[in-house]
């Protein structure tokens, strides 16, 4: 069974949907790829996971470090769940672009060809916006490319994460997967 409630964020209405147990959907009402059927099929609930969802939002929307984010499960093919792993290590703060994802996930799969059109589809079907960062997601030379929710939520959720952006662009350019060393730069 899902069920499902809404979020009213600073940038407009979410639906959250889950289990029961974990967050399986956070999106922006109306935004592409909304899940028309799935949320006219839940049963509207307060559960405990849209609580703590609750008060994560309210922290990250307020500048805070929101921690620990909460139980999330998500349902996909074997190569979005990887994508979905990866932008889940993206730090507050930073951007990676979509060749650093598909290099890393080459990484990965022991040099294995991985195609950025695929990556893009996962990174833009992520179905836990926020939570799951997709919003940190850029083109190499730090074009805001490509955001389900629409351009200016994501220029507004990296402002909101202290990341210059000017013109559909972010000043800082995008880095790299972290080294063996695990810092990231």
């Amino acid at each position: 069974m899902q069920y499902c409630c809404s979020y009213d964020s600073p940038l407009g209405a979410m639906t959250m949907t889950g289990d029961g147990v974990s967050l399986t959907g956070l999106w922006f009402d109306g935004q592409k790829y909304f899940p028309v059927s799935r949320v006219a099929a839940c049963e509207r609930r307060l559960l405990p996971v849209f609580d703590q969802t609750r008060r994560w939002l309210d922290l990250y929307f307020s500048g805070g470090n929101p921690g620990t984010m909460p139980f999330v499960r998500l349902e996909g093919s074997p190569f979005r769940l990887a994508v979905w792993r990866l932008l889940q290590e993206i730090p507050r703060g930073r951007v990676v672009s979509y060749g650093a994802i598909v290099r890393r996930l080459s990484f990965l799969r022991g040099g294995a060809r991985v195609s950025a059109q695929a990556v893009g589809g996962a990174v833009g079907h992520n179905p836990v916006s926020i939570v799951v960062p997709c919003h940190r997601v850029v083109g190499s030379d730090g074009s805001l490319i490509g955001y389900a929710g629409g351009l200016d939520r994501k220029v507004a959720l990296l402002r909101l994460e202290g990341i210059a952006c000017r013109d559909f662009s972010c000043i800082a350019s995008p880095v790299e997967w972290p080294g063996p060393g695990g810092e990231w730069l």
